[in-house]
């Protein structure tokens, strides 16, 4: 019988380097990377690793700045059989040395930006540190271990079930919760995508965010599946995204609605032609009616709206969708399904609220190292298939639309990111003037959503101070608008604090 060939990620990118090797693959500032240069690099990476004696699947963690280096770092990783672990340089160094014990990493790649925070993180002496773009004492010269290593294909197979990577969902201070994703759920996301948001390999995708972030990868994933270019910002500004489109002839582009709101509120738009998007995409949270229609008379009338999560499942809103009630959040993606799960657990009828869960051939591999939570999340269908619970309520309407009712869990979505309350309840609650502390999300108009501190205290502590001492320990994406002292909070007879209760004095209030 004759052997299957590797056809993944990794081989279509060395496919389009050999045919057209001349391509341009990414920009990022002045700097421009062809996809045969695009090939070289992440071969060097993969060989570099090699050389270091990595094995295949082994988790390989990276806190770098946007670049084309990240590009390539992260993808050399991939080439090498190993397993990519970005993390976020906005998080705290307790939280960034928790994530990467908790992944497994052998090794962490650095960029100068990142050095201060993962230098106080104090990794422990069997995690290799290599600096890229800066040399120091304890740390591997990155720069010139790459520039020594050969830049031929490193010839390394990975099969489907593979760890392609781990995508941390927040930065906690607890147990954190690795989303390990495989080599063909990644292929899955990257050709599904490219079908659903009409890229092609002339398609020049725009990326407005940290490439670390799973939403990211819609505009990085897709068009390098098919031959195409990404132009990354360093740092996001309205302004620079706007001139990057009309520079570039961008086709796609990726806005979380706080990106939108800020874009709509710049000077610079109506100064630089838009007319080569065919997508806008929003996701991260909901566009409030009025910002999307915004966002289609002063941008671009194709606008893209997706609900999903990182776990593997999404619904999308497509410009030729023409949805009777405006607040659905579109349809299955294709590859996937979902159901509508009531409190018994049994399938709920059209139009009736329940949980939404989802599976399909995007789905996580698992949780890395909780199999509490793997437990957890699955829901399986009459006939035994496995679902993923989304932690969200909502209904399918007789048009086969989704719609989103409320959180069952208690995530607040700001500016784009994930903020797990139970994070910040744990770093405010080890204050000893504080009793008890719950966090809720309340109404913001340029993050949509924003956390507050609610605090039964011990003695009287100064509000002001105390708010102080919390937002120096979390990190800048989870920081605190504001904390309040309470004498009480209501709950449920087995003592669980009731949040819907809570927040409903800042959301229910009359328009």
């Amino acid at each position: 019988m004759i052997d299957a060939p590797a056809f993944g990620l990794a081989s279509i990118w060395a496919t389009h380097a050999r045919f057209a090797p001349d391509r341009i693959a990414a920009i990022c500032g002045d700097q421009r990377l062809s996809w045969g240069a695009l090939d070289r690099g992440t071969n060097r990476v993969a060989h570099a690793l090699l050389a270091m004696g990595v094995r295949h699947d082994e988790p390989l963690a990276l806190v770098m700045t946007n670049s084309l280096e990240m590009l390539q770092v992260m993808f050399g990783i991939v080439k090498a059989g190993a397993c990519m672990v970005p993390v976020s340089g906005l998080l705290t160094p307790a939280q960034v040395a928790t994530m990467i014990a908790d992944s497994g990493a052998a090794a962490v790649f650095v960029s100068a930006a990142n050095r201060a925070l993962v230098d106080a993180a104090g990794l422990p002496a069997n995690v290799r540190r290599i600096a890229i773009g800066f040399t120091g004492e304890g740390w591997d010269d990155g720069d010139a271990i790459l520039a020594a290593a050969p830049d031929a294909d490193p010839g390394v197979r990975s099969r489907p079930e593979d760890r392609f990577n781990i995508i941390y969902s927040s930065g906690t201070t607890g147990l954190p919760k690795g989303i390990v994703q495989s080599h063909g759920a990644r292929t899955h996301f990257a050709w599904s995508n490219a079908l659903e948001l009409g890229m092609a390999r002339d398609s020049v995708a725009l990326v407005t965010t940290a490439l670390y972030s799973n939403g990211t990868m819609f505009m990085v994933l897709p068009p390098l599946l098919l031959g195409g270019t990404v132009v990354i910002m360093e740092q996001f500004s309205a302004a620079g995204a706007l001139a990057l489109i009309e520079q570039h002839r961008v086709t796609h582009a990726f806005m979380v609605p706080t990106q939108c709101i800020v874009t709509l509120d710049d000077p610079a738009l109506g100064r630089h032609d838009l007319s080569s998007l065919q997508c806008l995409l929003s996701a991260g949270s909901s566009l409030r009616p009025d910002t999307r229609e915004a966002v289609i008379a002063r941008m671009t009338p194709h606008v893209y709206e997706l609900y999903g999560f990182s776990e593997g499942f999404a619904t999308m809103r497509k410009p030729g969708d023409a949805p009777t009630r405006p607040g659905a959040v579109g349809r299955p993606v294709i590859g996937f399904d979902l159901r509508i799960v009531g409190a018994d657990d049994a399938e709920c009828a059209r139009g009736e609220v329940g949980e939404i869960v989802g599976h399909g051939l995007g789905a996580m591999a698992g949780y890395r190292n909780r199999p509490d939570l793997n437990a957890a999340i699955l829901w399986h269908d009459p006939s035994g298939a496995a679902f993923l619970r989304s932690g969200d309520l909502g209904y399918v309407d007789d048009e086969g639309f989704l719609h989103i009712v409320d959180r069952k869990k208690d995530m607040i979505l700001s500016g784009g990111f994930n903020i797990f309350p139970a994070d910040l309840e744990a770093v405010i609650g080890e204050h000893p003037e504080v009793q008890d502390v719950t966090v809720i999300g309340i109404p913001h108009p340029k993050w949509g959503e924003t956390p507050l501190a609610l605090v039964i205290p011990r003695g009287k502590p100064d509000p002001a101070a105390l708010l102080e001492w919390a937002n120096a320990r979390l990190a800048r994406t989870q920081r605190l608008a504001g904390l309040e002292l309470r004498s009480e909070f209501p709950r449920n007879a087995l003592g669980k604090v009731l949040k819907r209760e809570l927040r409903s004095a800042w959301w229910d209030k009359p328009k």
